[in-house]
């Protein structure tokens, strides 16, 4: 009876211990299955975390994170005489061969170019050689002139050298336009400060000089359907200016103005050209930009006589195309590069 006894109790401890191993078993599946789940939970958050990231990075990176400076609306300005006469000079800057060209309505002055012409979409484009620092920096000490100058100095500058023509009257109507419109634009700049995107968008120099022959097949390739083979430009029909301006001729800009030296042009045609290009799509390549630059401005154009340019020799720009120089470099290296070799003597 009691070896019954006792064979019953041992059977109870033997199926506790079962149920036991059963509930531990159970347990093991779940807590394995509950780590599973939470690695896929914290892998799936990881990925989602990183993709996040990689948004942000994406929507933050170095270009698009820029502020690039904005002109105001020129309808927010609440003087009716102000306001006239801002739109007046936006008109001049738009349309300047109509009102000052060689059969200009208002005064013959200029050689049928368009401000806009250098200053695209009426100089508020961002590295579209804009005018958002103009008020902001001037007036300032230019070296090309050795002296201080002022809005005027600037705009007549443009006027003598990339239109080709003659100075406007400082007083008349026509300039104090220009300059409303061009210190209007710059009103929400500090003073002292550059604007964000202003000016012309820096463009790495080449290890080699730049190849008008070279360059003549991108100008064929890219430039000549609205420039048209020689240069010439494309003419509105009733003679007040171009659609698309001559590069070279007799009614393009002349040898003092800035686009000429190649540096200034490459910069320009590489984040605008052809016409629609942004500096965030560039089409031409950095070689392309240099050496169509070299081949427009071998051909031939205007002079302009500026014995006084740069009195402070050691002052010019590595790519001013005219002697003499603070250095022993050649005008044709200084013209065409390559330049590291020169910006490395001035260092």
């Amino acid at each position: 009876m009691d070896q019954f006894n006792d064979y019953d109790e041992l059977r109870k401890v033997k199926r506790s211990i079962q149920f036991l191993m059963v509930l531990l078993g159970i347990s093991v599946v779940a807590f394995i299955v509950i780590l599973n789940i939470n690695n896929f939970d914290n892998n799936d958050l990881n990925e989602k975390l990183e993709s996040n990231i990689i948004e942000v990075n994406k929507s933050n990176n170095v270009e698009t994170a820029i502020q690039y400076w904005t002109p105001l609306d020129i309808e927010s300005i609440n003087d009716v005489n102000q306001k006239e006469l801002v739109n007046y000079g936006k008109e001049l800057i738009i349309h300047t061969s109509k009102y000052l060209g060689p059969n200009g309505i208002v005064q013959k002055t200029s050689n049928g170019l368009n401000c806009q012409n250098c200053h695209l979409d009426a100089g508020t484009k961002v590295w579209g050689n804009n005018y958002g620092s103009v008020a902001s920096l001037y007036p300032k000490f230019r070296a090309r002139s050795g002296a201080n100058e002022n809005i005027y100095k600037r705009v007549n500058d443009c006027f003598e050298r990339s239109l080709n023509g003659k100075s406007l009257d400082t007083l008349g109507k026509e300039m104090q336009a220009i300059k409303a419109y061009i210190e209007f634009l710059g009103t929400n700049v500090e003073k002292g400060k550059k604007a964000e995107g202003s000016g012309f968008k820096d463009l790495a120099y080449l290890d080699r000089a730049a190849d008008p022959i070279n360059g003549k097949l991108v100008y064929i390739a890219k430039c000549q359907s609205c420039h048209q083979e020689n240069g010439e430009g494309t003419q509105l029909s009733d003679g007040s200016g171009y659609t698309f301006p001559p590069l070279w001729g007799k009614h393009s800009y002349n040898d003092g103005a800035g686009l000429y030296r190649i540096s200034n042009f490459a910069k320009f045609v590489k984040y605008n050209m052809p016409l629609g290009v942004s500096h965030e799509s560039p089409q031409l390549s950095d070689e392309e930009a240099w050496d169509v630059a070299a081949f427009v401005n071998s051909q031939p154009r205007p002079h302009i006589k500026v014995p006084k340019d740069w009195p402070d020799k050691s002052k010019k720009p590595i790519d001013h195309p005219f002697g003499p120089y603070a250095d022993a470099f050649s005008e044709k290296q200084h013209k065409f590069g390559p330049f590291k070799p020169i910006i490395e003597t001035k260092n």
